[in-house]
């Protein structure tokens, strides 16, 4: 009887993934995740250490590196579904203290935006919303089981932890850019 009920399961797991699979290919859309953390810091705090972007791998898991060109362009080599994969992206727009968008313009297609919320003086809350476009079948299957949204759950973690150990951001880049 057990092994009938995990048959049936599997088959049932099965094809809901196919269908979820099918429909990604089907509409041609991108993916998207977006999950929210608070952080007991001051806003300021928490903004500052996030346009640290060379520091992002200390607490993004699949992050290697991140080089800064310049005030508003960054290269990323990070493992996508256990590939090494290596893309340019721009900040399009940056707000001190509220937000962070972006997008690539270059290899892995991805874009999104991290806001930051005073909750109270000592708390913010940071939301990650993060669109990308699946391409290779590990990358489809790992998006239908939800694993980019653990991805983006456990590196808000990890930023919380590593933020709220040190009490204080490790820099700052107050600069706008204006929406484009």
């Amino acid at each position: 009887m057990n092994r009938l009920l995990t048959i049936a399961a599997l088959a049932v797991g099965g094809m809901l993934l196919s269908k979820q699979l099918g429909k990604s290919r089907a509409s041609g859309m991108m993916s998207s995740t977006m999950d929210s953390i608070d952080v007991n810091v001051p806003v300021s705090t928490a903004y500052n250490q996030w346009t640290q972007f060379e520091e992002l791998p200390k607490f993004m898991d699949s992050v290697h590196e991140i080089r800064q060109i310049d005030d508003t362009h960054l290269h990323w080599r990070a493992s996508v579904a256990g590939k090494e994969e290596e893309w340019d992206a721009e900040i399009t727009e940056q707000i001190p203290d509220k937000r962070i968008a972006w997008r690539s313009t270059g290899g892995v297609k991805n874009a999104g935006v991290v806001t930051f919320h005073k909750i109270t003086d000592n708390t913010t809350r940071v939301t990650l919303q993060m669109d990308y476009d699946p391409q290779s079948f590990e990358e489809k299957v790992g998006d239908a089981l939800g694993m980019v949204k653990l991805q983006l759950k456990n590196n808000l973690k990890s930023y919380k932890e590593l933020l709220e150990g040190k009490g204080q951001e490790t820099g700052a880049w107050r600069g706008t850019v204006p929406q484009h």
